[in-house]
C-alpha cells in the first residue's frame, strides 16, 4: 500500500491571505515537485512553528504533552495518513502501535502533523489528493540556490510598524544580534511563540 502513496514533508507556514487569523501550512511532496497548503488555525501554527525553529517552550504545549504521555505508556506513532480532500477539508489519520496492538485514530490534520513533527514520523497523502491540492514549484537554477534553501524556513506576515511621533519604529531585521536574543527570550516568556520562531529565524540568518 506504501508504494502507492506520496510521503511529504512540512516545508513552511506563512499568514493565510484565504482566511483572516489562519496560517498556511505548506507540505512538500519528497522527491516531487509538488506543494500543498493547509490552512490551519494560529494555535496549531505556533505548535508547529515552535518544532520548526526547535524551540522549547517553558512549560510543555497539548501536543507535547500528548506525545510525553504516549511515550511513558510505550506507544509509538508510525505514521500520519492524509486520506480525504472533501469540501476543502483534509482529514487524516494517526497509527499507532505499542508492539502489541496497531490503532489507527482519525484526527485533525494540523494536530497530526505537530504530534508527527514531535516523533519523527512520515506523513504520507494519495497521489489524488496530491494532484487535486497541490501546485507545482517551478525548478530555480543554481544561482537561486541560496533564495530556494530560505523557502524552508516559515514565513510570516510583517505587522504594522509602530508609529511614534509620525516616524516608523526601526524594522525587527534591523536589530543586532544582541537585541533579538532578549527580544527571542522576551517573547518566549510571554509565550509569543509564533514571533519568537520569526525572531529566531532572523537570528540564525544573521549569525551565518
Amino acid at each position: 500500500m506504501n508504494k502507492d502513496r506520496i510521503r511529504l514533508k512540512v516545508l513552511g507556514i506563512s499568514y493565510s491571505q484565504i482566511q483572516s487569523g489562519a496560517y498556511a501550512l505548506i507540505l512538500a511532496q519528497i522527491g516531487g515537485p509538488y506543494r500543498i497548503p493547509v490552512v490551519i488555525g494560529a494555535a496549531e501554527a505556533q505548535s508547529i512553528a515552535l518544532r520548526m525553529e526547535s524551540i522549547t517552550p517553558p512549560r510543555p504545549m497539548t501536543h507535547d504533552l500528548f506525545v510525553s504521555f504516549a511515550h511513558a505508556f510505550g506507544i509509538k506513532l508510525r505514521e500520519v495518513f492524509i486520506y480525504r480532500f472533501e469540501d476543502g477539508i483534509f482529514s487524516s489519520e494517526l497509527t499507532f502501535s505499542d508492539d502489541e496492538r496497531t490503532i489507527v485514530i482519525d484526527s485533525r490534520t494540523s494536530d497530526a502533523i505537530a504530534i508527527a513533527m514531535r516523533t519523527g514520523a512520515p506523513i504520507f497523502t494519495t497521489p489524488e489528493i496530491l494532484e487535486e491540492t497541490g501546485f507545482l514549484l517551478e525548478e530555480s537554477s543554481q544561482e537561486d540556490e541560496d533564495e530556494a534553501a530560505a523557502a524552508d524556513a516559515p514565513v510570516f506576515v510583517e505587522e504594522e510598524d509602530d508609529i511614534a511621533d509620525g516616524e516608523p519604529a526601526p524594522k525587527i531585521e534591523n536589530y543586532t544580534v544582541e537585541e533579538l536574543q532578549k527580544l527571542l527570550a522576551r517573547l518566549i516568556e510571554q509565550e509569543n511563540y509564533e514571533e519568537a520562531a520569526r525572531v529566531n529565524e532572523i537570528i540564525k540568518r544573521k549569525q551565518k
